[in-house]
């Protein structure tokens, strides 16, 4: 048994919470991992994992080994990066996590620039509105909008977006431009961004001189995918609210229109997202700060505005 290969496969595990998945993120075969995980139990002289055929759970003592071990590997990690450093270049393999349309409009158009910086550092991009879970699906970090909510992962500030209420001139003229946000509650077709982690509406969010507030209707159509959200409006089913680096392109050419300007919301902070728990390798640093330098501007909008 290779010890070490065993302890990363066990902790994969542990993280993952299957082995399926753990064995994919290693990409070895399942069999192969699981083989592994027995020989480490057979060496130590306990149970560290409680195997079903449904579910995987940790022992008692598979939770220290975890812990343990973990440092371990860490420490591993640290030194292995010193000398990587020493060498030169970040390489590696880095898996990124990002909504569709902040993929589309802000990330991709000028991710050719970091590949150009670092030629020895691969890229996977998951691209998806939904919330991923970093440790289980062995993802490095995850570009998101929005509150944060989980204090097991640490947090960047890249910028602030945002949000524009817009339409087709072909849907305005057959339904008028609505003067406030409260007509918006009578007789207007609304397209609905639907969360993907629960299927709920986004409301429609404004700010006035009262402070902020919210416009809960029932929408005609509902969707849970950025990019299929903004072509419903330039398609003329409804209303949406969008960012203005999603819809910057269609406004500009004027498939669509915004309305009620006045009453834009405060600006919608954009965050990219690691775990805590997890060694921060040069790879994953430099990433991080080359997206603090350019994407707060393309997070504004600044790029379309100029134009």
């Amino acid at each position: 048994m290779n010890q070490l290969t065993a302890i990363r496969a066990f902790a994969r595990v542990v993280e993952a919470g299957s082995f399926t998945r753990a064995a994919d993120s290693l990409d070895m075969p399942t069999t192969s991992l699981s083989k592994l995980v027995r020989e480490l139990e057979t060496h130590l002289g306990v149970r560290l994992l409680q195997r079903t055929t449904r579910r995987v759970s940790v022992t008692a003592e598979g939770q220290a080994y975890y812990e343990k071990a973990g440092r371990l590997l860490r420490d591993l990690e640290d030194v292995d990066a010193s000398f990587s450093a020493a060498r030169g270049a970040p390489r590696g393999l880095l898996r990124v996590d990002i909504g569709g349309s902040t993929a589309r409009d802000v990330l991709i158009p000028v991710l050719p620039d970091f590949m150009a910086r670092y030629p020895d550092i691969r890229i996977e991009l998951g691209v998806s509105d939904r919330s991923v879970n970093l440790i289980s699906e062995n993802v490095d970090c995850v570009i998101r909008g929005g509150a944060l909510d989980d204090s097991t992962l640490v947090a960047r500030h890249l910028g602030d977006a945002h949000l524009v209420t817009c339409a087709s001139p072909r849907y305005l003229k057959a339904h008028g431009i609505p003067a406030y946000p409260e007509e918006l509650r009578n007789g207007h077709r609304l397209v609905s961004y639907l969360l993907p982690s629960n299927g709920r509406a986004v409301p429609f969010r404004f700010r006035g001189e009262d402070g902020a507030f919210e416009i809960k209707a029932e929408h005609r159509i509902g969707i849970n995918e950025s990019n299929a959200h903004l072509a419903a409006a330039v398609a003329g089913m409804g209303l949406v609210q969008t960012f203005s680096y999603a819809a910057g392109a269609a406004l500009r050419s004027k498939a669509l229109v915004e309305v009620l300007q006045p009453w834009r919301p405060a600006p919608y902070p954009f965050h990219v997202v690691y775990p805590n728990n997890r060694h921060v390798t040069p790879r994953l640093r430099v990433f991080i700060d080359w997206l603090g330098q350019v994407l707060p501007p393309l997070l504004a909008g600044e790029t379309q505005r100029s134009a």
